[in-house]
């Protein structure tokens, strides 16, 4: 969604070289956090709950149960973030309709789709894959053509945000590599895939991340028209109808992942007495947590009223940030403890998820000291 909509308004604000910046240090941070993610999960088999189980069972529940409750508001905060993405999209066909109400309708219609078919996000990933994959080609492919100059509007005097508010917006376009967490007792030698999955992943989305502020700057679109026109992608591409089948596809698929995802955390909460126990009752064949869906449809849909991605991003960074940075340190302790329960099958140096855990807390420090230290 950030790629989509925010990664013009990005380069609008700090220019190239700072974009390159801020893309090269959150995928930095989400690099570590994979290394850590890789040892943790092949050091156990990986139950109900992916990040908030890892940190519980690794580091104490008492430090599970800290962690636990701020990573299922990140995800269900993730929940509006998505879904105000693609509202905004959708906007421009449905002027007479207030982009918060076109965001609760959708929400509640992939709020039905989890409680009952629960599996579709899954059955759909490689269609979604490929829609972006062509709507990154129909990008690179296309030009800008500038409006008339008798049809542009008088330029505005835009403010410029600094360094780290921008990051903060950015942040949330490398989050999503605790996803395979949950999957890796799945996995038939998860060892090999899940690091390699994982570590793929940030590598290639990196380098599209790199590519993409480049090739605008290439195009040479003025810094007004980036900050405001959030769909400049689209406007640019080849294809444009590409773009949106692929925005919409990324956004609605990570919604739905998270309506699948965040019940399911405070379901594992629910299990270590951590939330009162009825929050994780389950109904159905497949044992859904529909109590949790349903709490986490009334979150991400206080989220959609209470403001836009700009607004969402920064606070989604913050919970991501803390839950990144528990997984480091405890990826960190274990290494240096080396007690006699810690055999993972994939091994870095301790040291490099210290690093991970340093570049989370210095991150979040930056971005907003006080919310660093209640934290």
């Amino acid at each position: 969604v950030i790629m989509y909509l925010r990664f013009g308004w990005v380069l609008g604000q700090v220019g190239l070289w700072e974009t390159l910046i801020i893309v090269t240090l959150a995928t930095s941070i989400t690099f570590l956090t994979s290394l850590s993610i890789s040892e943790l999960a092949t050091n156990m088999r990986v139950g109900g709950g992916g990040a908030y189980y890892i940190i519980s069972r690794s580091l104490g529940l008492e430090t599970g149960a800290a962690i636990g409750l701020p990573l299922f508001f990140a995800q269900a905060v993730g929940i509006s973030f998505y879904v105000a993405g693609f509202s905004e999209s959708v906007a421009p066909f449905f002027p007479d309709v207030p982009v918060h109400l076109l965001g609760i309708a959708t929400l509640f219609i992939l709020a039905i789709l989890a409680l009952f078919s629960a599996d579709l996000a899954l059955k759909l990933q490689f269609i979604i894959l490929t829609l972006i994959t062509a709507s990154l080609f129909s990008f690179f492919f296309g030009h800008w053509q500038p409006p008339e100059v008798a049809q542009s509007p008088a330029p505005a005097i835009i403010s410029h945000l600094p360094f780290w508010a921008v990051f903060a917006v950015f942040f949330p376009a490398v989050t999503g590599i605790e996803a395979g967490l949950s999957m890796s007792g799945d996995l038939k030698n998860p060892s090999k895939a899940l690091p390699l999955g994982t570590l793929s992943a940030v590598i290639f989305s990196y380098c599209v991340y790199i590519a993409i502020p480049i090739f605008l700057t290439h195009l040479n679109i003025d810094k007004n028209t980036l900050i405001t026109n959030s769909l400049i992608m689209k406007d640019v591409a080849k294809w444009d109808k590409l773009v949106y089948a692929g925005l919409w596809g990324a956004a609605l698929s990570s919604a739905m992942g998270g309506l699948l995802g965040a019940p399911r955390t405070l379901q594992a909460l629910s299990r270590d007495n951590v939330v009162p126990r009825w929050l994780g009752r389950t109904f159905g064949k497949q044992g859904d947590p529909r109590i949790a869906t349903v709490i986490s449809f009334f979150i991400a849909m206080l989220g959609i009223m209470l403001g836009d991605l700009n607004v969402i991003a920064p606070v989604l960074s913050m919970f991501f940030l803390t839950s990144y940075g528990l997984l480091n340190l405890s990826a960190a302790l274990n290494g240096i403890l080396n007690n006699a329960s810690w055999r993972p099958k994939f091994r870095v140096h301790w040291v490099l998820p210290f690093l991970g855990f340093l570049g989370c807390v210095i991150t979040m420090f930056m971005i907003n000291p006080g919310a660093t230290f209640i934290a």
